[in-house]
């Protein structure tokens, strides 16, 4: 009988806090999100420099946010007046200020729901971080790609390159595992058990397609 073994990260999303930050050095994350984007420009380096350096002495990886997405998640709003794109000449000292191992991106990305209109995303500022985060080998990661069209997230044609060809290796799609769970709890059932078994499969499911999408699925030894 053969056994499959997958190796799992369990990651920390957006410590806005140091106290919360502080807590999940010492729960056994393997990796933390320090979001300091609500903070100034300088406010942000120095209290992502300051668990990025608590975080590496553990071991764990560390993620850092430049830029302010808008958009609603986990009950917190970021209206669009407040959002920020990530400035490219800013990214350079930032990296170097913090040394962090990842930087989330704010290219147009939003948390939660996009307008009816669709995604409005800067691939060319996207190109523009990819190239300077390689540089320093950095991780570009997209937080709000609930959403994302297959054409946006991959290779479309010689002319035209997705998201994952101009460099994003980690993408955040809490959203929709979040409703496939929600439209999951709409079907009648005969047993919370039952409700319980069903939204998860839809997780699953949303989970599973996305990893096909984004090239990560069949990777484990």
């Amino acid at each position: 009988m053969h056994v499959w073994q997958v190796p799992i990260t369990v990651h920390f999303d957006h410590g806005t806090s140091k106290p919360e930050l502080m807590e999940a050095l010492e729960l056994g994350f393997d990796s933390v999100m320090v979001d300091g984007s609500h903070l100034s420009y300088k406010d942000n380096i120095l209290y992502t420099k300051y668990i990025s350096s608590l975080a590496h002495s553990k071991g764990l990886l560390v993620e850092a946010e430049l830029g302010r997405l808008s958009g609603t998640e986990d009950d917190l709003t970021v209206e669009d007046y407040e959002a920020k794109l990530t400035d490219v000449n800013q990214a350079q000292e930032f990296i170097d200020g913090t040394g962090i191992d990842a930087l989330a991106v704010c290219i147009g990305n939003v948390h939660g729901k996009y307008p009816p209109s669709g995604p409005n995303l800067r691939l060319d500022l996207l190109k523009d971080l990819h190239t300077l985060c390689s540089k320093n080998g950095v991780i570009v990661v997209l937080h709000g790609a609930s959403g994302l069209s297959k054409e946006l997230v991959k290779v479309n044609s010689v002319f035209w390159l997705g998201c994952i060809e101009r460099g994003v290796r980690k993408f955040n799609v809490n959203t929709e595992v979040r409703k496939a769970y929600m439209e999951s709890l709409s079907s009648p059932k005969k047993d919370l058990v039952h409700v319980m078994a069903s939204a998860k499969e839809a997780m699953k499911a949303v989970v599973a397609e996305k990893m096909h999408l984004f090239g990560s699925a069949g990777k484990a030894w």
